[in-house]
């Protein structure tokens, strides 16, 4: 039988995400009620300037005053979809104390503070969902952190950035360069009119933050992840992957090392062969690929960002905690039981391919070589070519550490036959 009394939901935020949930509650009444076993009512909507028109929501529901739309005491669940650290951290835990389960799609506040707010919901025996944070609409949180719940999870690695493999997809396809590749996604809305965020990977930094923690069931915190941009790839970056048969995505990976005692969580631009699933992601799509020891290999992909698919995913986690609320239960809270330290950068083992501006003369090939050894790096291909005086050296390594990587590198800098270091990118998926 289904409770008459509406369950009440305070938004905080209605721009591109919120107007998409509100309009969503609407039009979907019937069919959310029915899902819940109780009808939900918007009661209140914070903004910061409340002159603007919004359709379809009634202008008396609208306020500038979010802590007292969260201190109501009525008010059922709170969806927090503001963004950034305040004041949406301390509004959240308001809503907490004053009897409010929380809806979130904040990635950096999670990534930053994460254990303290799911503290503060388990001492007041609220619910926080996130699933909104990580890839838009793909469902990713919910099956990691319940359907794989029984699984040993030791490998997620992602494209969790729609901004970026929108501009690397262009990049690779036409052949233009970062800043033309840029300015399109700027035109055309993928990117913001600043994008650093985007694309010197702040934002997919904070997803992987989230997704290690769950996924390894440890604290892992925003800063803990190695962070590099992608706008030193270049189009020459692009040719030398074609000759590999990869293509260049940058990517979050999160891993469990091989003798499960610690984690490790990174982003940066990686060549990836064209046969591995990722490679295919174009466009402005998000796709996650998770290895777990008795599922095997599994692929999540769809949008993962823009207004109505983060909607989506905000009103999946809405429908799941108001059942909770009428079941008189909360959801999964956070899961770090096993305590596992986060390595540094230079502990991570990888393929790289590096690229030096050379002499061309005999007996360069095999100085790097004595470089590469005396590091312990070994190579697995070499291709030189050059003409007037000037070549260019190609190296791709086996797997080596990036601290034994680096200082190769070094060492190679101080050759007098070495003109420069072109690039240098980690070769993932194989």
């Amino acid at each position: 039988m289904m409770r008459t009394r509406p369950l009440k939901v305070a938004l905080l935020g209605c721009g591109v995400v919120g107007s998409e949930v509100a309009r969503i509650m609407t039009t979907h009444a019937d069919d959310l009620a029915a899902r819940i076993g109780a009808p939900v009512e918007l009661a209140g909507v914070a903004v910061r300037r409340p002159s603007r028109v919004r359709e379809g929501i009634d202008a008396d529901l609208v306020t500038t005053d979010a802590t007292a739309l969260v201190k109501r005491g009525d008010i059922d669940v709170v969806v927090e979809v503001i963004g950034g650290i305040e004041p949406a951290r301390t509004l959240i835990t308001t809503a907490f104390e004053h009897g409010a389960s929380v809806v979130s799609a904040n990635k950096a506040l999670l990534a930053q503070d994460g254990a303290a707010l799911h503290a503060a919901a388990d001492e007041h025996g609220r619910d926080l969902y996130y699933e909104a944070a990580v890839a838009g609409a793909i469902p990713l949180i919910r099956p990691l952190r319940e359907s794989l719940a029984g699984d040993k999870i030791n490998r997620v690695m992602g494209i969790v950035n729609g901004t970026t493999n929108f501009i690397l997809d262009k990049m690779d396809s036409t052949g233009a360069g970062y800043q033309e590749a840029l300015d399109e996604a700027t035109a055309l809305g993928y990117a913001e009119a600043d994008p650093t965020a985007d694309v010197e990977a702040f934002d997919a930094a904070a997803k992987a933050a989230i997704l290690a923690g769950i996924a390894f069931h440890t604290r892992v915190r925003l800063d803990d992840v190695y962070r590099e941009g992608m706008t030193e790839v270049t189009a020459a970056d692009f040719a030398s992957a074609r000759g590999m048969g990869c293509t260049i995505k940058l990517l979050a990976i999160c891993e469990r090392a091989a003798d499960g005692g610690s984690v490790t969580a990174r982003v940066h631009p990686a060549m990836i062969p064209l046969t591995h699933p990722l490679a295919s992601v174009r466009g402005a799509y998000n796709a996650v690929f998770v290895e777990a020891e008795a599922a095997g290999q599994l692929m999540f992909y769809g949008p993962g960002a823009g207004g109505a698919p983060t909607a989506s995913a905000v009103l999946g986690d809405l429908v799941a905690v108001c059942r909770n609320k009428l079941g008189g239960a909360t959801g999964p809270g956070d899961s770090a039981y096993t305590q596992l330290p986060v390595s540094p950068m230079g502990d991570v083992v990888t393929r790289y391919h590096i690229s030096l501006d050379v002499a061309d003369k005999p007996g360069v090939l095999a100085q790097v070589a004595t470089v590469f050894a005396e590091h312990g790096v070994s190579i697995d291909t070499v291709r030189q070519s050059g003409k007037d005086g000037e070549a260019s050296l190609v190296v791709v390594t086996h797997r080596a550490s990036d601290a034994s990587l680096a200082g190769t590198v070094e060492a190679l800098r101080s050759l007098d036959t070495v003109r420069g270091v072109a690039s240098i990118m980690r070769v993932e998926g194989e």
